[in-house]
C-alpha cells in the first residue's frame, strides 16, 4: 500500500478485520473532515451543499415516479416514449436484454436506494409491491452475472435496510423476511448454471427450466467473462450467511478459486474471456475495464466482507500486475496477459471509471486521484464518459448509457481526501444530468455524446447506483437515518452489512501466506493504512497531483502515451506507435525494417507498408510490428471516415420538449452547411403536399418560413430540397419510406445530389429513418405545433428554451408527456458498434493489396503527426424511384459524385489478416527455439 502502514496485524479473525474496516472508514471520514475545514482550501458552504443534495433527491424523484407511472411493472423505463419496455414486445437488443427477466427490475435495484435517500415510506410501499408483484419463475433466460448483482443483489440490499428500519421500531414492524425468501428462491435457480466441472458458471440460465433441457433454451456456451464468474461471492456469502445455507457461498468461491488458478502466473493477469469447461483463455488480454473491473472489486471487498486472508493476498498479487502493467498514469491501457509489456489495444472503456475508487480502497491515493482527474476532462470535453476513447481522448465508442462507475470514485475520493473540488466535480455531473440527459419521462441515455443525441432507455443501475453516490457526496452524517458505514457496497452499490462477517460462517479461513509458495509476498501490508499519513493534513495535496493533467485532454496534438520510466529513465525506448510515424524521418524507417516492415513509395504519392514477420529482428520486434500494423489500419481507417460529413441532429425544442429530445440525422452533401452556422436553423414543422415532394407543393401556406416534411421516395433528395425551397420553406426533413427502419438495423447515410450543380439550394436538407421520424410525427398529432431546431450538434438544454415558450404554453392544455405508437428504440442515427464488443469485429480497407501467404500489407497517404476527430462511417446514399424498390442492402452502395471514397472488391477482413500474422509469429518463435 501506499503510504506508511500502522494498526493492528493481520489477524484471520472476520470480527477483527471489519473492527480494522470501521477504524479505516471512520479514519477516512476523519480525514475528511480535517481536510474540509482547513484554511485555503476552499470550501463548498453547507447551504450549497444542502442545495445540492435536494437536487440530487429531485432528480431521483423524476426518473423514479416517471418509472412507477408509465413503466411498473416492466423491468425498465422508456424514457423517449413513456413505456416499459418488456422482453419480446421490443426489437432485440442483444445481450443487453439478458438483464431483463419479466421481475421488475428497475424497482428491485431501487430498494436500498429508497432508504439512503430518506424516502422510508416509498420504500415500505415498495418492498409490498416486489413482494405482491414479482414473479421469478417466468420462461426466461437471463444473464447469471446481471441478475445476480442487479436482483440478487438488491432483494439482499432491500432485506439489509429492512431488517435494519424494523429494529429502529418505527417502519417496516409487519416485514418478516420476504424479501430474503425471494433471495433464496432466486439463488436456487442460479445454481443450476454452476453444473460445470470447473465451477465456473455458465453465463445464463432460464429462470424456470435451468439448463439443457429442450424448453432452457440455453446451456450450449462454452465461453464467459472473468468478471461474469468473479462477481459472485459477496451476493453468494451474504445470502448464505442471512439463510444458514452454505451451498451458496461454496459455489461462489469455487468459481473464484478456479480463476485464481488459471491466472497466467508469469504476469499475474488473468484474460478477458475464460472457456468455462476447459480453462483456456479465450480472450487473452488484461485490463481493469469491461469483462475483468467487479473481479478485481470482489477479491478485496471479500476480504472486507468475510475475513478471509486469501482474497487479501489474491487482491494484492493482481494489484501489483496492475501497477506494474497496465498502468500507465494517468491511463489503464489493456495488454496481453502473455506479453504484458506489449499494449494490446490503444483505447479505454468508460467502465474503469470505477478503480480510482477501489485504489482508495485500497489506500493507493495518487494514482487514483491521476486517473479521476484524466477521466474528468474527457468528462468536461464531452460531457459524458464516452463508452470507449482512445489514448489521445478522442471518442471511439460514442454512446453513454448514464453509468455510474465515475460518481462512484469521486465519492470515494471526496471521502478519502475531503478536497472540496470533488464536490464541484459532483456539481457538474448533477448539471449535465439535468442539461443533456433529462427528458419529459425521465433521464435518457445518451447514443452519441458528440451530437447530443439520444437513445430510448434507463437502465435500473442508474436509479440503484448514480443517485446513491451522488446524494452521499452531498449529505452530511445528520442527513442519514443510518450509519452507512456499516454496510460494504456491492458492484451495483447494494448495501451489504459488516456484521455478516462474523454470521453462519460455514467456511475454513486460513491466516497464512504461505499457500501459494511461488507468490512474493515481501511487498503486502496486512494492516490498514495510517490515514494522518496516507492522507496529508494539506489541503494542496489532491490538488498537486491533479495540476499537472488539467490540460491532458485538450492538448492540441498529443503525442501519445509511453511509459515514464522507459521515456526519461535508462531503459529501451518504447515501440514506435503508429501515430507517431512519418516516412521521412531515417530513424523511423530503421524501426520499421527491425520490425519486418518495408516501405514502398507508390507512383500516386501514396506510402505502402509491407510486413513479412519473418524479417524481424526478434519475435519480440515481430510482433511490435504486428501492434504497429494493427494500429495503421486503424488510422487508415478513421481517415476514409473522416472524409465523410458527421451526422446532424434534429432537436425538439418546444413545449413539452423543450429541447430534451434529440435525434441525429443524416446530412446531406448539398444546401447549407449547418457546421458552419452556429445558431442552426429554427422553425415549426409542416408536411408537404404531396408528402413525397417530387412535385410542385400545393399548400406552400403552410411549409412557408416552415421545417417541410417529406416522405423518401419516387424522385431524388435534390429536387426535394428544390421544391420546398420554391415554396418557400426555410429547412427540410426526409424521412423514410420503409416503415419500421431504425438506426438498429440500418447505417446512417448522407443524401447525396442529383449529378448536376445543387448551389442553387440555400436551405438544410437532413434525412430520418423511419422509427425516428415518428416521433415528430406523433408529437404533431398530440401537441399540432412542434418546432425543431437543425443544427450541427445539440445545443444546449436549458432554462433558456423553456422561458422562450413559457408564454405561450402557459395556457395550453396538452400538458401530457408525449406517448407514441411507433416510436424508435433507439433515437439516433448514427452506426454504433454493440455494446462491449471489440470495434476491430470486421475493417476493410480500399487500399489493401493482394499479398503472398506469408505477409501483408495497407497503403496509406503520407501521415501527419495529428489525426482528426473520429466519426462514425457514414454509408452515403443516392435516392431515386428505381433504387427504392431494391433491397435496403443494395440502397446502400449508391453513388455520391461527391465523395472521395472507393471501396475495393479486393479488401480482406481484419481477422483475416491478423490471423496471417499471428502464423508469421508463430512460425517465427518455432525457427527461435530450433536455432536455439
Amino acid at each position: 500500500m501506499s503510504g506508511a502502514a500502522g494498526g493492528e496485524g493481520g489477524s484471520g479473525d472476520p470480527a477483527a478485520r471489519w473492527g480494522r474496516w470501521k477504524l479505516l472508514a471512520l479514519g477516512l471520514l476523519s480525514a475528511s473532515s480535517v481536510l474540509a475545514a482547513a484554511p485555503g482550501a476552499g470550501a463548498m458552504s453547507r447551504e450549497e451543499k444542502r442545495r445540492l443534495g435536494n437536487q440530487v433527491l429531485e432528480m431521483f424523484d423524476h426518473a423514479y415516479s416517471n418509472y412507477m407511472d408509465h413503466a411498473y411493472p416492466a423491468d425498465e423505463l422508456m424514457p423517449l416514449t413513456c413505456r416499459g419496455r418488456v422482453r419480446g414486445q421490443e426489437p432485440s437488443r442483444g445481450d443487453v436484454d439478458d438483464a431483463l427477466g419479466k421481475f421488475s427490475l428497475t424497482l428491485i435495484d431501487t430498494l436500498d436506494t429508497l432508504v439512503v435517500l430518506n424516502k422510508t415510506k416509498e420504500f415500505e410501499d415498495a418492498v409490498k409491491n416486489v413482494i405482491k408483484d414479482v414473479n421469478l419463475d417466468n420462461d426466461i433466460v437471463v444473464s447469471v452475472f446481471e441478475t445476480n448483482i442487479r436482483v440478487l443483489g438488491g432483494l439482499l440490499g432491500g432485506h439489509s435496510v429492512a431488517i435494519m428500519l424494523k429494529e429502529k421500531g418505527e417502519y417496516m414492524q409487519w416485514y418478516s423476511g420476504e424479501l430474503l425468501h425471494m433471495a433464496k428462491q432466486l439463488g436456487y435457480k442460479l445454481l443450476p448454471a454452476f453444473n460445470t466441472t470447473s465451477g465456473l458458471p455458465y453465463p445464463r440460465v432460464n429462470l424456470k427450466f435451468g439448463l439443457r433441457s429442450p424448453e432452457a433454451r440455453t446451456g450450449t456456451e462454452t465461453d464467459t467473462c472473468t468478471a461474469c464468474a468473479g462477481t459472485l461471492i459477496l451476493e453468494f456469502a451474504a445470502l448464505s450467511r442471512f439463510t444458514g445455507t452454505s451451498i451458496f457461498e461454496e459455489y461462489a468461491r469455487k468459481a473464484l478459486d478456479f480463476l485464481w488458478e488459471k491466472r497466467q502466473r508469469n504476469s499475474n493477469l488473468v484474460g478477458v474471456t475464460i472457456n468455462i469447461h476447459t480453462g483456456d483463455w479465450v480472450r487473452k488480454d488484461s485490463g481493469v475495464g469491461a469483462g475483468i473491473d467487479s473481479y478485481y472489486e470482489y477479491l478485496l471487498k471479500a476480504y472486507v466482507l468475510l475475513g478471509d486472508d486469501r482474497f487479501l493476498e489474491r487482491f494484492n498479487t493482481h494489484y501489483d500486475a496492475i501497477m506494474r502493467y497496465i498502468s500507465q498514469p494517468p491511463l489503464l491501457l489493456d495488454v496481453h496477459i502473455h506479453k504484458p509489456m506489449l499494449n494490446a489495444r490503444t483505447w479505454m472503456d468508460s467502465l474503469l471509471a470505477f478503480f480510482p475508487g477501489l485504489q482508495v480502497l485500497k489506500g493507493d491515493i495518487r494514482p487514483a486521484i491521476e486517473t479521476h482527474e484524466m477521466l474528468y476532462q474527457v468528462i468536461k470535453k464531452h460531457n459524458f464518459l464516452p463508452e470507449a476513447f482512445t489514448t489521445d481522448f478522442r471518442v471511439h465508442w460514442a454512446q453513454h448509457p448514464l453509468r455510474p462507475e465515475f460518481a462512484e470514485s469521486t465519492y470515494f475520493l471526496y471521502k478519502a481526501t475531503g478536497d472540496p473540488y470533488y464536490l464541484e466535480v459532483g456539481k457538474t455531473l448533477i448539471e449535465n444530468l439535468n442539461k443533456y440527459a433529462r427528458v419529459p419521462c425521465g433521464f435518457a441515455a445518451m447514443k452519441d455524446v458528440r451530437t447530443g443525441s439520444h437513445e430510448d432507455r434507463m437502465d435500473s443501475f442508474f436509479l440503484a447506483e448514480m443517485f446513491k453516490y451522488l446524494y452521499l457526496l452531498f449529505a452530511d452524517k445528520e442527513d442519514m437515518i443510518f450509519d452507512i458505514e456499516d454496510y460494504i457496497f456491492t458492484t451495483e452499490a447494494h448495501l451489504l452489512p459488516l456484521w455478516l462477517s462474523t454470521t453462519n460462517q460455514t467456511m475454513s479461513k486460513k491466516n497464512t501466506t504461505t499457500e501459494y509458495s511461488e507468490l512474493d509476498d515481501s511487498n503486502f501490508e496486512w494492516t490498514c493504512p495510517n490515514t494522518q499519513i496516507l492522507f496529508p493534513n494539506d489541503p494542496m495535496y489532491a490538488q498537486s497531483i491533479r495540476e499537472p493533467l488539467k490540460n491532458v485532454v485538450d492538448k492540441s496534438c498529443p503525442r501519445g502515451v509511453a511509459r515514464v520510466e522507459e521515456s526519461f529513465g535508462s531503459g529501451p525506448k518504447p515501440p514506435l506507435r503508429a501515430r507517431d510515424f512519418m516516412a521521412s524521418n531515417p530513424e523511423h524507417l530503421e524501426i520499421l525494417k527491425k520490425m519486418g516492415v518495408s516501405l514502398i513509395h507508390l507512383k500516386d504519392g501514396r506510402v505502402q507498408l509491407v510486413q513479412h514477420a519473418i524479417q524481424a529482428a526478434s519475435s519480440l520486434d515481430a510482433e511490435d510490428g504486428l501492434r504497429f500494423m494493427q494500429e495503421m489500419i486503424e488510422l487508415s481507417s478513421q481517415q476514409q471516415k473522416e472524409q465523410q460529413l458527421p451526422p446532424r441532429a434534429v432537436q425538439i425544442v418546444s413545449h413539452p420538449f423543450f429541447g430534451r429530445v434529440v435525434l441525429t440525422a443524416g446530412p446531406a452533401q448539398f444546401g447549407m452547411d449547418l457546421s458552419k452556422h452556429s445558431v442552426g436553423t429554427r422553425g415549426f414543422v409542416a408536411t408537404s403536399k404531396p408528402y413525397n415532394g417530387c412535385s410542385e407543393i400545393t399548400n406552400p401556406e403552410s411549409v412557408k418560413e416552415k421545417i417541410a416534411l417529406m416522405q423518401r421516395g419516387q424522385c431524388m433528395f435534390a429536387e426535394k430540397a428544390r421544391n420546398i425551397q420554391k415554396a418557400g420553406a426555410i429547412g427540410g426533413i426526409v424521412i423514410d419510406d420503409n416503415e419500421g427502419s431504425s438506426s438498429d438495423t440500418a447505417p446512417l447515410f448522407q443524401m447525396a445530389g442529383d449529378g448536376k450543380n445543387t448551389d442553387d439550394i440555400k436551405i438544410p436538407m437532413l434525412f430520418l429513418f423511419s422509427k425516428e421520424g415518428n416521433i415528430i410525427l406523433d408529437a404533431i398529432r398530440e401537441y399540432e405545433a412542434v418546432e425543431v431546431l437543425l443544427s450541427d450538434k445539440a445545443k444546449d438544454r436549458d432554462l433558456e428554451m423553456e422561458n422562450m415558450d413559457q408564454k405561450s404554453s402557459e395556457n395550453d392544455s396538452h400538458k401530457r408527456r408525449p406517448e407514441t405508437t411507433s416510436a424508435s428504440e433507439d433515437l439516433s442515427l448514427v452506426s454504433q458498434e454493440p455494446e462491449g464488443e471489440e470495434s476491430s469485429d470486421v475493417t476493410h480497407l480500399d487500399s489493401l493489396s493482394p499479398v503472398d501467404a506469408d505477409s501483408d500489407s495497407i497503403s496509406i497517404s503520407n501521415q501527419e503527426s495529428c489525426i482528426t476527430e473520429i466519426h462514425e462511417a457514414i454509408v452515403q446514399e443516392t435516392e431515386s424511384t428505381e433504387l427504392d424498390n431494391k433491397p435496403q442492402e443494395q440502397s446502400q452502395t449508391e453513388r455520391d459524385s461527391s465523395s472521395n471514397v472507393n471501396w475495393d472488391n479486393r479488401v480482406q477482413p481484419m481477422e483475416s489478416i491478423l490471423a496471417d500474422w499471428n502464423e508469421d509469429i508463430e512460425a517465427f518463435e518455432m525457427m527461435e527455439k530450433d536455432e536455439l
